[in-house]
């Protein structure tokens, strides 16, 4: 579902209203409670989703039915936010008057802030769940929600006026909205003295470039496995482009440009005809592209996406680190953290983006469809680079005998791209030198790698991958 159907359905008689929230799937976006819900429990998906992307709240429906509610119950529930959330989560309550009762409707946009219910229980939503979240978890919220209001403050000097008027007209039909601005207000894309946040001006200026110069896609295709520089940089002419416009516009035209560009193969299809294809699945790198875009920090002027193109694999760099707590090296793991709420949100509604976690588990689903190494996260000091590797990966019983460790020196040698000593092995995975021999040495038995030296004792001897 995407979250735009929940403000068409808003936008219907008060019992077309009813029967279409009461048809919705809940998601990310979207929670029904009954209009009998006791107010602190009503505070936990009003957090949950301030500490997310921001949704939509209904009390009145439940399991399948309208469970109105009653004139001291809607008073109760008003005030909510007031007496039970801390710092006071900010919501708009519509009233819905269908001829089974009263219906409340919470819009909650995402918080400035980490929000907690008075109990002190921290929560987020993720999914079709309100979850809550650990210390750590909570620690890890805390930490990235400072970048993650970046994209809720005001661009100076910018209006509805300025936006692009056919893209935020298609937009405005999209959620069904009566005008430009409430469409941008239901996103919360409108501060609130009605300037334009910098989430709809990247969403939705026509060069978003004139003030966030680097806030673009680059494309770019080597002719060899390694970039080189100066005389040797075997960067293919004309094969470096540079994707600008709107953030959906970014996608669509890096998108193409990857397409064209992207190492192919020809390959049975479900056409049932022999077919170019691109040897990494196209899923897999398109949700690394989209993943850069829209989670990138945009508070970081000095960078901008790269897309490397390179024989052997795709490199996706995104200006940012994970956010607080995020291990890279267990990316799988990864739980539901935007750091542009809003405009993950917007590309949603678009159908540009799906939910966080669950993009990133397909990737990894995709790869070993293809038989192909799993993808592989690295963060930099300012930066997160992805790398979707076109060699092989071993076979299900050849990982299990070598074990997870043997496996990380290996995906080290493939990253690197380039032969290594031991020395550099053992700086690179943080084991001890006995033990990385011995992993190397059980990688080479596999056939996986190859030792390269003049002697037992050579000093200039390398590993190499196969």
């Amino acid at each position: 579902m995407l979250p735009a159907e929940v403000d068409q359905a808003l936008n219907l008689t008060p019992d077309e209203t009813v029967a279409r929230l009461l048809a919705l799937p809940e998601d990310q976006w979207f929670e029904r409670k009954s209009g009998t819900i006791r107010p602190l429990d009503f505070a936990v998906p009003l957090v949950a989703m301030a500490n997310a992307e921001g949704g939509v709240v209904v009390a009145g429906l439940h399991d399948g039915r309208v469970v109105p509610v009653d004139d001291r119950a809607a008073n109760a529930l008003r005030q909510v936010p007031a007496d039970f959330t801390t710092p006071c989560v900010r919501v708009e309550v519509t009233e819905v008057l269908s001829s089974e009762g009263r219906i409340l409707v919470f819009h909650v946009p995402p918080g400035e802030h980490v929000h907690e219910t008075k109990r002190g229980y921290c929560y987020q939503r993720i999914g079709d769940e309100s979850r809550r979240l650990t210390y750590a978890q909570r620690q890890e919220l805390e930490w990235d929600r400072g970048a993650a209001s970046f994209d809720g403050t005001p661009v100076r000097d910018v209006t509805v006026a300025d936006l692009d008027g056919a893209q935020l007209s298609e937009y405005q039909r999209t959620l069904g909205s009566s005008s430009p601005e409430l469409a941008l207000r239901a996103r919360d894309l409108l501060t609130r003295d009605g300037a334009v946040s910098v989430a709809g001006y990247l969403l939705f200026a026509s060069r978003p470039q004139m003030l966030f110069p680097n806030a673009h896609v680059r494309v770019l295709k080597y002719q060899q496995n390694e970039r080189g520089a100066g005389r040797t940089l075997n960067l293919e002419d004309d094969a470096d482009i540079r994707c600008e416009g709107a953030i959906p516009e970014q996608i669509a035209r890096a998108t193409a440009a990857i397409e064209a560009l992207a190492p192919r193969r020809r390959a049975l299809t479900d056409s049932g005809r022999f077919e170019g294809v691109s040897t990494i699945p196209k899923d897999v790198w398109l949700e690394g592209l989209v993943n850069a875009v829209v989670h990138r920090s945009y508070s970081i002027g000095g960078d901008h996406v790269r897309v490397e193109i390179f024989p052997n694999r795709i490199e996706v760099t995104s200006p940012g680190r994970f956010p607080g707590l995020v291990n890279p090296a267990d990316p799988a793991s990864i739980s539901r953290n935007a750091r542009n709420p809003r405009i993950a949100r917007v590309c949603a509604d678009l159908g540009v983006t799906q939910e966080l976690g669950e993009g990133i588990r397909r990737m990894f689903a995709e790869m070993r469809r293809a038989g192909l190494s799993d993808p592989k996260y690295v963060q930099g000091q300012e930066a997160v680079r992805l790398t979707l590797m076109a060699t092989m990966a071993p076979s299900d019983r050849v990982a299990r005998e070598i074990g997870p460790n043997t496996m990380r020196i290996l995906d080290a040698l493939r990253l690197a791209q380039r032969p290594l000593s031991t020395g550099q092995l053992v700086e690179l995975v943080g084991m001890a030198r006995p033990t990385v021999l011995r992993h190397l040495n059980a990688l080479r038995d596999a056939e996986l790698v190859v030792w390269e030296g003049e002697s037992r004792r050579d000093p200039r001897a390398t590993w190499r991958a196969v």
